[in-house]
């Protein structure tokens, strides 16, 4: 990530992390244990890749950050759960997660899994919380969207059903755009619908996230069979061993890089679409190239 994007990037997650502070339970309102679980895993590192996007086009938008701030960190919420959830014994059974123990290790796994239900739970009062300026039920209906059986948990539900059962690119495509691109495509719409953008621009700026999620599960799964566990904060290889539907088993893994060199400049494509927008000035086509590059 080059120097001005890290810094931007970096500079929106400080006031996410500042947001979630805020509104994570604490006790005595919440048993010491699930507020100690929540906040271990909300705050145990990660790129913040979905508030940041959500911001970045609220930015781009012109709309105020007030706005859209807690729409994105409800974003997180989600996206938090879903890896709490993800990495428990009956799902990728991982005990690793941004370089530190998973939740399930440190807590166990009922209070993993409460850990996640209460951040799911949570996000919706937090979106819903936005001003009505920014169309709370709209972004609340969005997360949604992104995050249920029609988007992430359908994207688990269908990855989990081809563990070793082979498949092709396009049975791929479909796990991939509901599994990550789903909750990153409602991420940049978020942005929109706070910063009040037209239906169009909310559809265009969609088009975008959707090839951006795709773009980012394919560099992930490129990344899963190239990098070391320590970089990569997860255990390395576990896809392949486990004989996961993957990009690369699909189509081999120097044809996976020629798949994400493709969604990358769809990507692009889809932000010189948004007319309305000046994109120009902001760092969005510079994090297209960044998830493109990414080596952790």
């Amino acid at each position: 990530m080059d120097r001005e994007l890290a810094e931007a990037t970096s500079a929106i997650a400080d006031v996410i992390d500042r947001a979630l502070e805020g509104y994570l339970p604490a006790a005595p309102e919440v048993p010491d244990r699930l507020a100690e679980a929540v906040s271990y895993s909300i705050f145990a590192g990660g790129k913040r890749i979905r508030p940041v996007l959500a911001v970045m086009i609220s930015d781009a938008l012109e709309g105020r950050r007030e706005n859209v701030i807690p729409g994105a960190c409800a974003l997180e919420m989600v996206h938090t759960y879903s890896l709490i959830h993800d990495d428990l014994p009956a799902m990728d059974d991982d005990d690793m997660r941004r370089g530190k123990p998973s939740s399930h290790k440190v807590f166990g796994e009922a209070m993993a899994i409460l850990a996640g239900d209460a951040l799911l739970t949570l996000a919706f009062e937090v979106a819903a919380s936005s001003p009505p300026e920014a169309r709370p039920a709209r972004i609340c209906a969005e997360i949604a969207g992104g995050a249920g059986p029609a988007g992430m948990v359908g994207g688990q539900a269908a990855d989990i059903a081809a563990d070793g059962a082979g498949g092709g690119l396009e049975d791929v495509r479909y796990i991939h755009s509901r599994k990550t691109a789903a909750l990153i495509r409602a991420s940049v719409r978020v942005g929109a619908i706070a910063a009040g953008a037209s239906e169009e621009t909310i559809a265009l700026v969609g088009d975008f996230g959707e090839k951006l999620g795709l773009l980012f599960q394919a560099t992930d799964d490129i990344l899963d069979e190239t990098a070391e566990t320590a970089r990569l904060g997860k255990t390395a290889g576990k896809d392949a061993a486990s004989g996961k539907l993957t990009l690369p088993a699909a189509v081999t893994l120097e044809g996976a890089r020629r798949e994400a060199r493709r969604l990358a400049g769809e990507a692009l494509g889809a932000l010189e679409a948004l007319e309305e927008v000046p994109v120009a000035n902001t760092m969005l086509p510079r994090l297209v190239d960044y998830v493109l590059n990414r080596s952790f």
